[in-house]
């Protein structure tokens, strides 16, 4: 069930797809047949260079779920909205370990004995529907946060019930993030998130038959969104933290020899601001490529509560975060994806009723140093905003996520429902629509 959506949303995101035909909704444009693949720093689909505009949308499975908490209707209107705009690649969550994490979504993928078939029916029916879009998906497989279980809750299936919650007054940061990276170092743990990368890996979609690792429509497998050794360097565990990024790694391509593995790291951010903690994760030779992700107000670049007065600041921190990464896969001979960027509303304000001025102007920015290093030639392949919220509204007038709540939204339930997502009618669609068209436009390499 989702919010109510009234006439000056629909009628705005009328106006602002009109036009919009990058790729036609319905999936005019076909299935994509090719698998992506990597060469030096581009990724090719085929004999095309592969380049997208795209997007995340964690929730995808739970809305194609037959269940009552799943919305059919609802996922395939979503995905012919984003077709419409240009979209064609949608980072998507794979795994939700249920467990006792405050803010972690229910119901999971799994528990420590337990699997939820109706859920993972959800994925199959997912990327059914995206592959007649022509959407590719990048798929999750742990979260290093506790919104969808992840790495805190392997833990706890393991060491007798010990855990953190996220901003536990008693543990303030670093504390959740420092007790986490117990998990690399865990055979225990990881060994169930193993047994689990092997089930997604070797899985067959139930609608359309096929193998997932025979469906070129999955672009990519992630080993988590957002892995670090740690939250400071004094409890850092590299050793342990690299060999899970390489032991996973291999294990998917020994189970899978068609798709790319990436890590789903934030890049500098997630790697305690230490360059050679980003080129050694990202340099592993299973490591198809590097991702970066940018957070100008959560890393307080910007203060939301005054986006005119600190909008520069953010701006020249971004600059220089983007040409750091491309620095980076330069060196390693590496593509990038900008795969997660968010900024607020106006003001702070999670209304999808409020403007979004500086919001359209940070999504320009990151688009416009995309579009300048795919024309150069550089290693940018792609990037995906977060986040789609789509025809959703939020249910309280708090603003919070409240447990049993169906209004998924890209805004996960840890926060404020409407802080960072993309709602139908928002002017940032069009922001996406023109940049859509702008990268179908570049020429392909000779």
């Amino acid at each position: 069930m989702t919010g109510k959506i009234d006439r000056r949303a629909l009628l705005g995101s009328a106006a602002l797809l009109a036009g919009c035909t990058t790729v036609a909704a319905g999936g005019a444009a076909g299935p994509a047949r090719d698998f992506v693949r990597r060469d030096g720093m581009r990724l090719m689909a085929g004999e095309r260079q592969y380049r997208f505009v795209g997007g995340n949308m964690w929730y995808a499975a739970y809305l194609g779920a037959d269940a009552p908490y799943g919305n059919r209707a609802r996922l395939m209107r979503e995905l012919d909205a984003l077709a419409a705009m240009g979209v064609t690649n949608l980072r998507i969550l794979a795994s939700a370990e249920e467990g006792p994490l405050h803010n972690a979504i229910k119901p999971g993928f799994r528990t420590a004995t337990t699997v939820n078939q109706t859920l993972l029916g959800g994925l199959d029916f997912a990327l059914a529907e995206m592959a007649k879009r022509n959407i590719r998906a990048v798929l999750y497989l742990t979260n290093f946060w506790e919104w969808s279980g992840g790495m805190m809750t392997y833990l706890w299936y393991v060491n007798g019930g010990h855990y953190l919650d996220m901003n536990d007054p008693a543990h303030p940061w670093p504390a959740f993030a420092n007790f986490n990276a117990n998990f690399y170092g865990d055979d225990r743990a990881v060994g169930l998130y193993h047994d689990w990368v092997r089930r997604l890996v070797t899985r067959r979609n139930g609608v359309t038959g096929q193998a997932y690792a025979d469906d070129p429509t999955i672009m990519a497998w992630q080993l988590a969104n957002e892995p670090r050794p740690a939250g400071d360097a004094a409890h850092a565990v590299l050793p342990q933290f690299y060999a899970w990024v390489r032991g996973t790694a291999r294990l998917i391509k020994s189970l899978d020899r068609n798709h790319l593995v990436c890590t789903g790291s934030e890049g500098l951010k997630g790697a305690l601001e230490q360059p050679e903690i980003v080129l050694a994760e990202h340099g592993i030779a299973e490591i198809d490529y590097l991702t970066a992700h940018i957070w100008p107000n959560n890393w307080e670049w910007v203060r939301q509560t005054d986006l005119p007065g600190t909008y520069a600041r953010g701006e020249t921190l971004t600059e220089e975060y983007i040409a750091q990464h491309i620095g980076f896969a330069r060196t390693l001979d590496k593509p990038l994806v900008i795969e997660e960027f968010g900024y607020p509303r106006d003001g702070g304000s999670n209304d999808p009723a409020v403007a979004t001025r500086f919001k359209d102007q940070f999504y320009k920015l990151i688009y416009a140093a995309a579009e300048r290093d795919m024309a150069a030639g550089g290693p940018i392949a792609g990037t995906n905003f977060w986040a789609w919220n789509g025809e959703a509204r939020a249910q309280h007038g708090d603003f919070r996520f409240h447990p049993g709540d169906r209004a998924y939204m890209g805004d996960p339930p840890h926060e404020p429902q409407g802080w960072y997502g993309i709602f139908t009618g928002d002017t940032t669609v069009r922001v996406v629509a023109d940049h859509a068209a702008h990268v179908a436009r570049l020429p392909q390499p000779r």
